[in-house]
């Protein structure tokens, strides 16, 4: 059978691709690969078929700080994917059952227009700095203006056409050297403006002026119905500018933005975030255990927690939620919940919800060999990004192998024995460790500082030991 998809983004490399920023988890990273690589191959089925196959949406357990969150945005990230995380327990501030749920695909539809906005300006920005380079040169250059006699006034009254000759008398003197005069000094200063030399000129132009936003109290809800009062607003009443004054070099920047705003379809644009946001949306439930009822008793002051549950149900099943751009249908989304599920278990979700969230994945607790491995081993990890930060004092920040382990191994014990906080507790303590180093380096000559196991037990084994002393800090 011939293969149809064209797509790179293959099971084994998107895993290899979230190996390089998450440490472990291989469970929840092959589910995730799993579902990004399904939602590229329902696209290369006939539109029939693919309408039904529905996402397999996920369910993480596992304790804070093991990377859920990551696996989810990394996701996202490599597939190009409008992404969205929001936590459950903002759906019990306010009221009875809590905030409208329909506004986390609201805020996924805002993320897709913003996506598909910076796309689109990126395609117009040769005619859009075209059209500011002239907008530029008009106020570098201004034209001068023609004045009309009392007699060219009055033949704008007369039915008799005006004869060359008449049209030649009324004409200022030199016009056309003038005007050829004009456009060579123009085109001198384009090629100036374009080869950077004017960068540094001052000059006063006009910007629009971007309308403080003025609370608007109503009805809840509004946006519901895809009601904008801003842009209602803004269609009434005229947009407003303001004289600035800067360099060229800046004034080229903006109006080369404001150009290229009005470039761009609006309602393409919105077409085609609604069908990015439908077809490819990723969702980030985290928390879901804050709203799970132990042992699925719903009495008391925890029936608001069921009530959020039977909220998310319609949106995580496959609905239609209106936004100020259009409807969007939840059906493909996929939704990623996650949680710690230390006081509750999975089962204690309401039935409806469990079942669409047929996949689930148990993540792992950090050993300490996985904390030295985030320490040292993903793209941008807290050892490179601190020996960065040293670096700009002149100064090489070493640490030793030995060093990293050990810095693993207490933050495992402080982990085991007060709250498991995962990787978190590696921020906490490389702060301990090299605050001293952090505070003295700019005034220090030293070319290289390392750091050993003695160091670090120096430093932390005190935090580590000192039970009233950790009460207070991670």
């Amino acid at each position: 059978m011939e293969k149809i998809i064209k797509s790179d983004l293959t099971p084994s490399k998107i895993i290899e691709h979230l190996n390089r920023y998450i440490v472990g988890q291989d469970k929840a990273k092959r589910a995730v690969a799993i579902a990004l690589r399904n939602r590229i191959r329902r696209r290369a089925l006939p539109p029939e078929l693919a309408h039904e196959i529905m996402p397999k949406n996920i369910l993480m357990v596992g304790p804070t700080g093991v990377g859920k969150t990551e696996i989810a945005r990394r996701l996202a990230t490599l597939s190009n994917a409008p992404f969205v995380k929001v936590e459950a327990t903002k759906f019990t501030e306010i009221g009875y059952v809590g905030r409208d749920v329909e506004t986390i695909i609201r805020d996924l539809t805002e993320f897709a227009v913003s996506m598909v906005r910076k796309k689109m300006i990126e395609k117009v920005q040769i005619p859009a700095a075209e059209h500011a380079e002239a907008r530029l040169l008009d106020v570098l250059l201004p034209k001068r203006e023609k004045k009309f006699s009392m007699p060219d006034f009055m033949k704008v009254f007369s039915d008799k056409p005006l004869d060359d000759e008449e049209k030649k008398d009324n004409e200022p003197e030199e016009t056309q050297e003038e005007k050829a005069k004009y456009e060579r000094t123009r085109a001198r200063f384009s090629k100036m403006l374009k080869d950077g030399k004017l960068d540094d000129k001052d000059v006063e132009i006009e910007v629009n002026e971007n309308a403080a936003a003025v609370p608007i109290f109503g009805t809840p809800g509004m946006d519901v119905m895809g009601i904008n009062i801003t842009e209602m607003l803004g269609g009434i009443m005229p947009k407003k500018t303001k004289k600035r004054h800067m360099k060229v070099k800046e004034a080229m920047r903006i109006l080369q933005q404001e150009e290229a705003e009005k470039l761009i379809d609006s309602e393409a644009m919105a077409k085609e975030a609604l069908e990015l946001a439908q077809e490819d949306g990723i969702v980030f439930l985290d928390e879901i255990d804050k709203v799970v009822v132990k042992g699925g008793s719903s009495h008391g002051p925890d029936v608001s927690r069921e009530g959020v549950q039977r909220d998310l149900l319609p949106i995580v099943e496959g609905s239609v939620v209106q936004t100020r751009y259009g409807p969007v249908k939840t059906d493909h989304i996929l939704f990623i919940a996650a949680g710690a599920f230390s006081g509750v278990k999975p089962s204690d979700l309401i039935p409806e919800l469990q079942g669409r969230f047929p996949i689930r994945v148990e993540l792992e607790p950090l050993s300490w060999e996985n904390l030295q491995q985030i320490l040292t081993e993903p793209e941008n990890s807290l050892i490179r990004q601190y020996e960065a930060l040293i670096s700009t004092e002149g100064t090489e920040l070493v640490f030793t192998k030995e060093a990293t382990e050990e810095i693993a191994r207490l933050a495992h014990k402080m982990n085991s024995e007060m709250e498991d906080i995962g990787a978190r507790r590696l921020h906490t303590m490389m702060e301990q460790l090299l605050e001293e180093i952090s505070f003295n380096v700019s005034d220090m000559d030293a070319e290289k500082i390392e750091i050993t196991p003695a160091m670090v037990k120096e430093k932390l084994s005190g935090l580590v030991e000192n039970r009233d002393i950790r009460r207070y800090l991670l």
